[in-house]
């Protein structure tokens, strides 16, 4: 395939995370115990994300979300029972 330096990249309509260098983790508090973790994030997931993890301290399920814009990743949690 012959690429033109001035022609859009079809993948950037399906994959809207800026300039190929997103955010794939990110700083948070578990909303139960407080504890900072880190969470490693899957960019190539798409630009929003909604998923179930467990806080690696006190093991109880946060709702995950996570949405980026121009590769910057915006993460927060919720208790699952909210």
């Amino acid at each position: 395939m012959v690429r033109f330096p001035d022609a859009p990249d079809p993948l950037d309509e399906a994959f809207p995370l800026g300039d190929g260098t997103a955010d794939d983790t990110a700083e948070a508090a578990c909303p139960y115990c407080g504890e900072p973790c880190e969470l490693t994030l899957d960019p190539g997931g798409g630009a929003h994300q909604e998923y179930v993890e467990d806080c690696p301290v006190c093991c109880r399920p946060w709702r995950v979300t996570a949405r980026w814009t121009d590769g910057v990743a915006a993460v927060t949690l919720e208790t699952e029972d909210e």
